[in-house]
């Protein structure tokens, strides 16, 4: 047996294949769990695991570049709709996103996948290149955020770092932005503050209406392998691709007979009006992958990265992956 180190966060997704539940045959898994916030940068800058869960945005940036350590599979452990992660200061005069033109706008790491989506939506659907806002990176409430990817924006493209200690939400506050992107809802939002609001107060009718007309659930994360690794194992990519469909299979089935189990097992008093919804919207099938499906989606990605100029030539999806998992 080959010992192989995987990392993710702990997504329910993901912890059959780290817990051994789901095995990868031939092959021992040595588990590590982190927030992506740390992993990433560790994949990115020292590709220090042999199988890892990597940012489609770094990964498209590092492949453009020719310097990516990794091949990816078509697992895709994050999706997530990003209409919901607009913010405005209250007061701000800014009350669709087409209004957003001309401002100075934070958002944690410019390259982000969160903030590669929000700024296609913005330019697709409200006109607003990237070009056309003052963009600010750093921490969004706390702490201290960096580029995990050193960025070579041309003149015509702004974006300035705020200082170590200062937080976007405090610079929202004090007028020197006007609205956030933020991949989770700021401290403040969540206290209740009335100085941010959301763009997009109803966004999950926004966002389901996004989806019928686009058939995009935004890809997030991909499960990526060492690319030494896959040419010593040429079958390794196939196998995980396997093993992490069989544990998003378990996770889905899981969520299934907690709903219609009836005793509210999971602590959210409307998981069944939720789930109700998701299907109805989205189909039974409504967290997909494999290659074919996603191919519009990872096209669109691929070209929202050159449009936004993080890479610096546009990126065939086929490129991201593993040539053996391209049929899945």
């Amino acid at each position: 047996m080959v010992t192989i180190s995987v990392a993710t966060w702990d997504h329910d997704r993901s912890l059959p294949v780290l817990n051994g539940d789901v095995p990868v045959p031939g092959f021992t898994v040595e588990p590590h769990i982190l927030p992506t916030t740390q992993l990433f940068p560790i994949a990115v800058q020292e590709a220090r695991f042999d199988v890892t869960e990597l940012s489609l945005s770094s990964h498209i940036l590092q492949v453009a570049r020719g310097d990516n350590s990794y091949l990816a599979i078509p697992a895709f452990l994050a999706r997530a709709f990003r209409h919901n992660g607009f913010y405005r200061r209250a007061g701000s005069g800014i009350e669709t996103l087409a209004d957003l033109a001309g401002r100075a706008v934070g958002v944690p790491e410019y390259q982000m996948t969160a903030a590669l989506w929000m700024r296609g939506l913005l330019s697709d659907e409200f006109g607003v290149p990237a070009e056309a806002i003052r963009w600010r990176t750093g921490a969004l409430d706390k702490g201290v955020r960096h580029e995990r990817l050193a960025l070579q924006p041309p003149p015509d493209l702004s974006i300035t770092p705020i200082k170590d200690g200062e937080t976007l939400q405090q610079l929202l506050f004090a007028g020197e932005v006007d609205a956030l992107l933020a991949p989770n809802p700021p401290a403040a939002f969540l206290a209740g503050d009335p100085r941010i609001e959301r763009i997009i107060p109803d966004f999950e009718a926004a966002e389901q209406d996004y989806h019928r007309r686009t058939g995009f659930f935004p890809i997030m994360h991909v499960v990526a392998v060492r690319r030494s690794l896959c040419d010593q194992h040429p079958d390794l990519p196939g196998l995980l691709f396997q093993a992490f469909s069989a544990a998003r299979d378990r996770a889905l089935g899981r969520l299934v007979d907690v709903w219609l189990g009836s005793a509210n097992r999971l602590s959210l008093p409307w998981l069944n009006a939720c789930l109700e919804r998701t299907r109805a919207t989205m189909g039974a099938d409504y967290w997909p992958y494999g290659f074919g499906g996603a191919r519009a989606e990872l096209e669109a990605a691929c070209r929202y990265s050159v449009e936004q100029h993080l890479a610096g030539r546009l990126v065939a999806p086929e490129e991201l992956f593993h040539p053996s998992v391209l049929s899945t």
